[in-house]
């Protein structure tokens, strides 16, 4: 299977990043996919990351939610 390289010096605006964003039962939620196409890495690549370094990846997640819901 050839592999696709991946796109560089993407311009990511914020009216991309909030079209990747879905409500699911009241909670803001992004597919891997999505999230995988803007660091620019394979969904297997991002999938294995969160699990190796799944309390990192929580510290930036609940912090994010925080400070996007007017918390902080």
């Amino acid at each position: 299977m050839e592999k696709k390289p991946m796109a560089t010096n993407l311009k990511i605006t914020d009216e991309i990043i909030t079209s990747k964003i879905f409500i699911i039962r009241e909670q803001k939620v992004m597919l891997d996919s999505d999230l995988a196409k803007l660091y620019e890495v394979e969904t297997k690549r991002l999938k294995e990351q969160v699990k190796r370094n799944l309390p990192d990846f929580l510290k930036i997640l609940c912090f994010n939610s925080l400070t996007m819901n007017g918390i902080f």
